[in-house]
């Protein structure tokens, strides 16, 4: 490792311990021959887009990032095809991409996993849909009830109880209302659902390892469609088992994979891109963008 590299490190203070973290990464850092690195914290009017742009201006070797799925979403979109790999610390509540690719989620043991891996190139994922700006995902991105979980699960509980906060909101959330959708797969033909919820994804695996989207690679150059449709409460168990149990045949659960994926719904929803709520509307156009991102991987 020569003297002269250099990493960014991208901070949602609201989300890490400045200090004990800040030593623990610059440390980290030094140990493997890598200059003081360049400090940069997001705001709450800036999620990481001018911090990631900084980075890129300055051509650091690499950008290590820490905050929640929504801050890693911001840095990894602006970073995407410029070749610089990220580095996803655990920081937040989800840490679903770090997750997926098998980073482990205390502070140490990821810096040790990271700096000591390797670069993998991963997909990410182009997106846009009404009164939603043209952007970018590297998990996943919903319209329905999982906006509806995101969107319900309380920020103090979320701090006191992790993930475990989006159990108690999707309790909350069981008899959200359905909604009609249209769904196109590439160049396939149209289909027609009735759905509690629809989730796009480039990754499979959420909270508690439950898969999803059991297919779904972040490498594949593909991406996949989950269609939750079920019709009562006592549907809910047939459900989750047909999400934790493979050879379990459940109709409730329906999954599509393509390139392109085009959802639009009857009518307004609330909406999410990476845990993140974003605008509400009737549409989600998701393309899968092979190899854009390079990352560190254990």
């Amino acid at each position: 490792m020569s003297s002269a590299s250099r990493a960014a490190v991208i901070v949602n203070p609201v989300k890490v311990d400045g200090d004990e973290f800040r030593d623990t990464v610059r440390k980290a850092l030094g140990a493997r021959g890598y200059a003081d690195p360049l400090w940069l914290e997001t705001t709450a009017d800036d999620a990481g887009v001018t911090m990631a742009r900084r980075a890129i201006d300055d051509q650091v070797d690499l950008v290590l990032v820490a905050g929640g799925d929504g801050t890693v979403r911001v840095v990894c979109s602006e970073l995407a095809r410029t070749g610089i790999p990220v580095a996803v610390l655990p920081g937040g509540t989800g840490n679903l991409l770090a997750r997926n690719l098998g980073i482990p989620l205390g502070l140490e043991d990821a810096l040790t996993a990271l700096l000591d891996g390797s670069e993998r190139r991963i997909d990410s994922v182009l997106v846009e849909g009404d009164e939603l700006p043209a952007g970018r995902f590297v998990v996943m991105a919903g319209l329905g009830l999982d906006a509806a979980i995101i969107d319900d699960a309380p920020d103090d509980l979320k701090k006191r109880v992790g993930w475990a906060a989006y159990v108690v909101s999707t309790i909350k959330n069981l008899n959200h209302p359905f909604v009609h959708v249209e769904i196109v797969v590439d160049d396939r033909p149209l289909v027609r659902r009735r759905a509690r919820t629809v989730v796009i994804g480039n990754v499979g695996t959420l909270q508690a390892n439950i898969p999803l989207l059991p297919d779904a690679e972040p490498d594949d150059g593909r991406i996949d469609l989950v269609v939750l449709a079920p019709r009562r409460i006592s549907h809910w168990l047939r459900l989750v088992l047909g999400l934790v149990v493979r050879s379990w045949r459940e109709r409730h659960i329906e999954r599509f994979t393509g390139r392109r994926i085009e959802v639009r719904a009857d009518r307004t929803v609330r909406r999410e891109l990476d845990g993140d709520i974003v605008s509400d509307g009737r549409s989600l156009v998701a393309e899968a963008d092979p190899s854009s991102l390079v990352v560190r991987a254990p």
